[in-house]
């Protein structure tokens, strides 16, 4: 184990526990805002980038002659390429590190829209879809683990959580309404051209500024280059990305290291015990979840329509539900900061699943199908969100990346045939079976995650350690004053 290479005993290494220190000492600064908006503007755009073939579609069907079929295969490349792209970005990252991946991912990203605005034929389309797909897939993911990397251990859930935020919460809901404002700005069957166009440019921007993101202490720290995990430490105390005159305080020590070289990362390590026990469990919760929303997202249209409304009319009743979108990301994200990780999900997903049979049982007109869905759309993001939170804390920094790939891209591939399945059910059912679905898909959800350990307030190398073990005896040497500030 890398962390284990410093000192005997992972999770009680001496360095791991003066990292938590530093943290805990540094709290949240103007470094660690700088780090949240660069990063949650990029994850913005991917949910935007994710939203743009269900928005642009019903002028590809106009001007090229698609079919639904073809519209629907689009998305299917989209989420495919993310989950590999997910997986291969977390093996990638945690090999040579959280920020380079973040910036490759980006990259990808912005040559795939470019490439979706002058694709010449639907052939090429489906190509720069795929290269979309990849970068997305990873950006998601390394943001993720690198965000909860950077953050003290109360503030690392909230910080993970923001993520989906940004893409969940504000993304999804905005989407819609960004590509009108792009359809009205450039109207004419090349508006399609426009919306990719404009979402490759703001990612070059986030691309020149994320060169002052750096590298993760904990990264840094796992492949023993403590020097310039000193230095991140360093920058983040200081209050700026750019600070100038930079002090470098000696946060962590080489006294304990041993002079062997640290071990390389393994994937495999996440298949044998302890690890495959947390892994199964939590991966299968996630596909459940992101099954059941995207399901409800891809038919909502489709059921408000079968009930008489207009198609500006169904758009428009999908975007009030999504509010409740917002809502649970952001909630998700303050829970994060105070509530245990199995209690928030155990208790949102038979919420969840009660709101689900509550449309079906109890949206007796428009009024409580728009109440109970924002409700449903509610859990559903506070599920989602806090996995998201909950993933990275799952595994040491060695093989983090990829354990959080791995579980997010088994939601991504939930994507390419769960709603085919609800389809087939609203088909036979209508609106009973889609939810139905959704409900017995929360019960597994509820289900699985009793499975997984408790990770609050525990250490991110070794859950049988406190995160802050080591507190007391730092704060005897500080202070009463400053032990009271940290209590």
């Amino acid at each position: 184990m890398a962390a284990e290479n410093m000192v005997p005993t992972g999770g009680s290494s001496p360095v791991i526990r003066q990292l938590e220190s530093a943290f805990t000492k540094i709290g949240v600064t103007g470094a660690h805002k700088q780090i949240l908006a660069l990063v949650l503007i990029g994850c913005l755009f991917d949910s935007f980038e994710q939203n743009t073939i269900g928005v642009a579609g019903p002028i590809l069907k106009e001007h090229w002659g698609l079919t639904g079929t073809d519209i629907g295969f689009l998305n299917t490349i989209t989420f495919g390429s993310a989950a590999i792209g997910r997986l291969l970005s977390g093996i990638l990252g945690d090999r040579y590190g959280r920020r380079v991946m973040l910036t490759i991912n980006l990259l990808l990203f912005t040559i795939g829209s470019a490439a979706c605005a002058m694709a010449p034929n639907f052939t090429m389309l489906c190509f720069a879809r795929a290269i979309v797909g990849f970068g997305v897939g990873g950006e998601i993911s390394t943001a993720v683990t690198m965000l909860s990397e950077f953050c003290s251990p109360k503030f690392r859930g909230t910080a993970a959580g923001l993520v989906n935020v940004g893409a969940g919460g504000f993304g999804n809901f905005l989407a819609p309404a960004f590509g009108l404002l792009i359809f009205t700005l450039f109207p004419g069957e090349n508006s399609w051209r426009w919306l990719f166009a404009s979402l490759a440019l703001p990612a070059l921007l986030v691309v020149f500024y994320r060169r002052f993101v750096p590298e993760t202490p904990r990264f840094l720290a796992s492949k023993n280059r403590i020097g310039e995990a000193n230095k991140v430490l360093s920058i983040l105390a200081s209050g700026s990305l750019k600070s100038r005159n930079l002090v470098v305080h000696e946060y962590l020590t080489t006294d304990h290291m041993t002079d062997e070289a640290p071990e390389k990362s393994d994937w495999r390590e996440l298949f044998r015990a302890p690890f495959i026990g947390r892994t199964i469990p939590v991966a299968i919760a996630i596909l459940m979840s992101y099954g059941a929303q995207l399901s409800v997202l891809t038919l909502m249209p489709v059921i408000f329509v079968s009930m008489g409304y207009t198609l500006s009319g169904s758009l428009l009743y999908s975007m009030i539900i999504q509010s409740g979108s917002v809502l649970g990301a952001i909630a998700a994200s303050m829970f994060g900061y105070y509530l245990p990780r199995k209690k928030v999900l155990t208790v949102g997903a038979a919420l969840a699943c009660l709101a689900a049979v509550s449309i079906v049982t109890l949206g007796t007109n428009i009024y409580l199908v728009l109440l109970f869905g924002a409700i449903f759309q509610f859990f559903v993001l506070l599920l989602n969100t806090s996995i998201w939170i909950y993933a990275p804390e799952l595994f040491p920094t060695r093989i983090r990346a990829f354990g959080v790939a791995l579980i997010l891209a088994t939601g991504s591939a939930a994507g390419s045939f769960v709603p085919t399945i609800s389809g087939m059910l609203f088909d036979s059912y209508g609106m009973v079976g889609v939810f139905g679905l959704a409900a017995g898909m929360y019960a597994v959800f509820a289900f699985c995650i009793q499975l997984g350990p408790e990770t609050y307030g525990r250490s991110m190398e070794d859950l049988s350690q406190p995160a802050e073990a080591d507190q007391p005896k730092v704060a005897q040497q500080q202070g009463p004053v400053a032990a009271e500030l940290r209590t």
